[in-house]
């Protein structure tokens, strides 16, 4: 089982729909594949899951042996894990989140959303990117393709690499509506400045199987990173 890890540099910036393209992408490929929502805010069910197998062309059948395992909780209050929890008075246990991922042996690829940035305090004490550098993931970053990304961008790189987690790459996500001066610059200065992969960008589109042709090119370039 290999897992990949779908960092955001923010919240809202299309990590969900990337961790859907990229499993159909390896599922069309023959190999066995399920993702994880560790913590979803905002809602009292696994809606991220359920936009996952939408993408991947499965029912809700296809993780219901492993739904405790992919969906390990759920938060009515949109904010980040540590406020949702402590207003429902249930905390997050670490341990649980590490012990899904060996529930999950059987399948080729286990691909993971992250809950909004990479410094996202979990509890009092442990950020997601904490948890990250003790179970050794791979991450691909999602940025959105606006102004501001630059900076959220190059901070989460570097983040990453002081804790010497893996970076296979970066993903930018374009808006609905932003300058195309600064949609081009930002991939090209972000990668010169850090000397990581860029995989590719994706335009807005609301059609998932439009969205899924423009990410197939994404994908292969992935692949190669990855097998």
């Amino acid at each position: 089982m290999r897992s990949i890890f779908i960092a955001g540099t923010d919240t809202s910036v299309g990590k969900t729909i990337i961790t859907g393209l990229l499993a159909r992408f390896l599922l069309e490929r023959g190999f066995s594949v399920i993702t994880q929502k560790w913590i979803q805010t905002g809602f009292d069910f696994p809606k991220d899951l359920y936009t996952h197998l939408k993408i991947m062309k499965k029912s809700k059948d296809y993780i219901n042996k492993y739904i405790d395992y992919v969906s390990l909780y759920n938060f009515k209050f949109p904010s980040s894990p540590h406020l949702a929890s402590k207003l429902e008075n249930r905390k997050i246990n670490i341990y649980r989140i590490k012990n899904s991922l060996k529930k999950l042996i059987g399948f080729d690829y286990v691909i993971i959303e992250g809950i909004g940035g990479l410094c996202v305090p979990l509890n009092r004490k442990i950020t997601l990117i904490d948890l990250l550098c003790d179970l050794k993931l791979p991450v691909i970053i999602v940025s959105k393709n606006k102004l501001g990304a630059i900076n959220h961008t190059l901070l989460s790189i570097s983040e990453l690499k002081r804790r010497n987690i893996k970076i296979l790459g970066i993903i930018f996500n374009n808006p609905k509506f932003e300058n195309e001066i600064i949609l081009k610059d930002n991939p090209d200065i972000i990668k010169e400045i850090s000397k990581e992969k860029v995989f590719g960008v994706l335009p807005y589109n609301k059609d998932i199987e439009k969205l899924y042709s423009f990410f197939i090119p994404i994908g292969e370039r992935i692949y190669k990173c990855i097998v």
